[in-house]
C-alpha cells in the first residue's frame, strides 16, 4: 500500500478505525499449506496448466436434446478488493482485484450459451486487507451483491420462508455462496449479521443501512446443536427451462481446530460426505438429477501430470479426494477451495463415476470456467468441462474493470485511508514468509520478537498461518502490517514447563494435515525429520544457550488463538498464570516503530533441521 488513497477523513474516523482494528478480535488460525495467502500466487507455469480445459462426455447422451449451463467458480476471495501482481520480478503483471474479477465473470456470463451462475466456495471474507476488514468485510459482500441479477432477493427474506419453500426461493438468482472457516472468525452472530443485515456497532460503513447478502448461502454440514438444524439452508435449487439443478454447500469438518472456540460455539461440523449425500437424497426425491457441490476444502494440484484430463488423478491426494470418492453418483461437479491453489481434474468416486473437481487459486486472481450440457430426457449432465482462467488486468476483460464494483473499492479505500497510510517505519530489505528447510522465516522472527518484547516473556511462539503476507522493502505503512496480521488476536502470556514446551514443539507434526513450524523468539531448537512424529525435537535451548530443564518453569507468549489450542497446539490451554496483553498487531506496530530505521530481519538459525 505505497500509494496515498484519496482524501483525509475526519479525525473521528481515525479513532473509530483504530478502535475497530484493535478491539475487534478476528481470532482465527490457519494451516501453513492449506489456508494462507500465497505470495507466489502459484506461478505462471501452474496457471498455464490450470487453463487447459478438462472434458468428460457420456456417450449414451450424445444425441439427447440439451440445455447449456455455465458455472463460474471462485474461492478464497479474502476481501481482496485491490489488484495484485504476478510473475517474475522483472515482468510483473497486474492480476485480480474485485473490479477486474467482476469484468471477467460478466464477460464469461455474456458469452455463455445459457444461464451462468457465480458460485463461491467459502472464505469470501476474513483474513482480508484493511479496505475490506476494517469495514467488517461489508464491501466484499457488496461486490457479489452488485453481480447479483434482478431475480436475487435479500438472504434475510429467503430465511423467513417455510423450510420446504426456502430451496426454491432464489431459483433464478445467479449468485450462490457457502461458508469457509474464515466466515466464523468473529462468531455466528457476526456471520449472520453480515449475511442478513443490520449495522455493526462500529458502523455504518459504506451503506447507511447494511442490508446483508442479496443472494443465497448454503451449508449442509454446519449444525446448530440446540435446534439440531443446519445453521443455513443445506442447498438451493435453480430451475433452467424446467430443468432443476441442485447446489449443495459444505465446509471442512476440521473447522473447529482452525477457528477460535468462541467462533464456533454451539455448532457441530459433521462429516462432509455424509452431509452432502443426505442432501443429495433429498434432492433426488424432488426430481433433481444435476447436482453441484461447493465446498471449502481442497488441495493444490501440481502442474506436472501428463494429459489434459489427468484421468488417473496422479499426485492428487488429501481430504477433498477422500470426500469426492465417497460422494453419490448423482454429484456432477465439485467447486472447491481452502488450499489457495488450482485443481482441474476428473476424480472417480468409489463406484467409478467421474466427478469434475475444480479450484481457482485465490484472492480474486482466477475463476473456474465450467460448462455443463444437461440432457432434457434424463435431466442429468451428459457433458462437462472446465478451465481455470487467470484474471489478468492487462488483457481481455481486465482492461475494462467493472465500474460499479470499482466505485465500491474506491469508497472503501477512501474510508480507511487515514489509518492505513500512517507511516510506521522503513524496511531495509523485503522481509518475507519464505522458510528455509528447517521452517524458519525472517518475517516470523520479526513477529515473534515483537511479541516477546511486548510481553516481556522469555519465549514467544507464532503460528505460521497467522502471517498472511510478506513485507516489502521501503516505507512500511500501518495498512501493510494489518494485512500481515489481520486477526487482532490478543497476546497471552503463561507459564509452561520445559517438558510442556517440548510437547508444544512436537505438536507441530502431531495430528496436523501438514507441519506447522512455529516461529520463535528467545529460544532455539533442533528437529530431526528422520525421527518419528512425536519424537522429532532433539535439542531446545534458551537465548543463553542453556538446555531447557524439563521441570523448570518458563514464561511464554503466544496469540490468543494458539492459547486456546488452535492449530492443534493442545498443550497450551494447560498453561498457568495467564495474563492477556496487547493486541498482536499493536505489538508489531510498536516494535517496528521502536527499531533503528531503516530496520531489517533475517533468518538466524533459530530453528535447525537434521535430515
Amino acid at each position: 500500500m505505497r500509494t496515498t488513497l484519496g482524501t483525509t477523513l475526519a479525525a473521528a474516523f481515525l479513532t473509530l478505525a483504530a478502535t475497530n482494528a484493535s478491539a475487534q478480535h478476528y481470532e482465527a488460525g490457519h494451516s501453513l499449506e492449506a489456508d494462507q495467502h500465497d505470495e507466489r500466487v502459484e506461478g505462471v507455469q501452474a496457471r498455464a496448466k490450470a487453463s487447459e480445459r478438462v472434458r468428460w462426455q457420456d456417450p449414451g447422451g450424445r444425441r439427447d436434446p440439451r440445455i447449456e449451463v455455465k458455472l463460474l467458480g471462485i474461492n478464497d476471495f479474502h476481501g481482496q478488493l485491490s489488484p495484485r501482481t504476478l510473475g517474475p520480478p522483472n515482468a510483473l503483471r497486474p492480476v485480480g482485484g474485485a473490479a477486474v474479477l467482476a469484468s471477467y465473470l460478466e464477460a464469461a456470463a455474456d458469452q455463455a450459451g445459457g444461464p451462468a451462475y457465480i458460485i463461491h466456495a467459502g472464505d469470501h471474507v476474513g483474513a482480508s486487507p484493511p479496505n475490506s476488514a476494517l469495514l467488517q468485510d461489508e464491501p466484499s459482500v457488496g461486490v457479489l451483491n452488485t453481480l447479483a441479477n434482478k431475480w436475487c432477493i435479500p438472504f434475510k427474506l429467503q430465511r423467513k420462508l417455510p423450510d420446504f419453500l426456502e430451496p426454491y426461493a432464489q431459483a433464478r438468482c445467479n449468485v450462490i455462496g457457502t461458508l469457509g472457516n474464515h466466515e466464523f472468525d468473529e462468531g455466528t452472530t457476526e456471520l449472520l449479521r453480515l449475511l442478513t443485515g443490520g449495522n455493526h456497532r462500529n458502523g455504518p460503513f459504506l451503506e447507511q443501512h447494511w442490508q446483508g447478502a442479496r443472494f443465497p448461502y448454503v451449508s449442509a454440514n454446519v449444525v446448530n446443536t440446540k435446534t439440531g438444524k443446519t445453521l443455513l439452508p443445506p442447498y438451493t435449487i435453480k430451475v433452467v427451462d424446467g430443468i432443476p439443478i441442485g447446489i449443495i454447500g459444505a465446509v471442512l469438518k476440521e473447522t473447529p481446530t482452525i477457528v477460535t472456540p468462541s467462533g464456533v460455539a454451539g455448532l457441530q461440523f459433521v462429516d462432509e460426505a455424509n452431509a452432502i449425500n443426505s442432501s443429495v437424497a433429498q434432492l433426488k426425491r424432488q426430481g433433481v438429477r444435476t447436482i453441484i457441490v461447493t465446498i471449502h476444502q481442497g488441495l493444490r494440484q501440481a502442474p506436472t501430470y501428463e494429459g489434459p484430463t489427468n484421468p488417473d488423478i496422479q499426485g492428487l491426494s488429501g481430504p477433498i479426494v477422500d470426500i469426492v470418492k465417497r460422494l453419490s453418483d448423482e454429484v456432477d461437479v465439485v467447486v472447491s477451495g481452502h488450499a489457495h491453489g488450482f485443481t482441474n481434474a476428473l476424480v472417480a468416486n468409489n463406484s467409478g463415476k467421474q466427478i469434475l473437481l475444480t479450484q481457482a487459486f485465490s484472492a480474486s486472481t482466477a475463476y473456474g470456467d465450467i460448462d455443463l450440457s444437461i440432457s432434457r430426457k434424463s435431466r442429468d449432465v451428459v457433458e462437462k468441462s472446465a478451465a481455470i482462467v487467470t484474471t489478468w488486468g492487462d488483457q481481455g476483460p481486465g482492461l475494462t474493470p467493472d465500474t460499479d464494483v470499482a466505485k465500491i473499492v474506491g469508497a472503501a479505500d477512501e474510508r480507511v485511508a487515514p489509518l492505513v497510510n500512517r507511516l510506521i517505519g522503513v524496511s531495509q530489505v523485503a522481509i518475507t514468509t519464505a522458510e528455509n528447510a528447517a521452517g524458519e522465516s525472517a518475517l516470523g522472527n520479526l513477529i515473534a520478537d515483537a511479541q516477546r518484547a511486548s510481553s516481556g516473556a522469555q519465549f514467544a511462539f507464532m503460528n505460521p498461518g497467522g502471517i498472511r503476507q510478506s513485507l516489502d522493502a521501503g516505507e512500511v505503512l500501518w495498512g501493510e502490517l494489518f494485512a500481515i496480521q489481520p486477526f487482532s488476536n490478543d497476546l497471552v502470556s503463561m507459564d509452561l514447563t520445559g517438558a510442556q514446551i517440548d510437547l508444544l514443539l512436537e505438536q507441530q507434526w502431531i495430528n496436523q494435515t501438514s507441519p506447522k513450524i512455529l516461529k520463535t523468539s528467545g529460544l532455539t531448537y533442533t528437529w530431526d525429520a528422520a525421527r518419528p512424529i512425536g519424537d522429532r525435537v532433539v535439542d531446545i535451548r534458551d537465548a543463553s544457550g542453556n538446555v531447557l530443564g524439563a521441570s523448570t518453569v518458563y514464561r511464554v507468549t503466544v496469540n490468543s488463538f494458539m492459547a486456546t489450542g488452535g492449530d492443534n497446539f493442545v498443550v497450551l490451554p494447560s498453561g498457568t498464570n495467564r495474563v492477556v496483553g496487547a493486541v498482536d498487531l499493536d505489538a508489531l506496530v510498536d516494535y517496528i516503530a521502536s527499531l533503528q530505521q531503516p530496520f531489517t530481519a533475517q533468518i538466524e538459525g533459530r530453528i535447525k533441521r537434521l535430515n
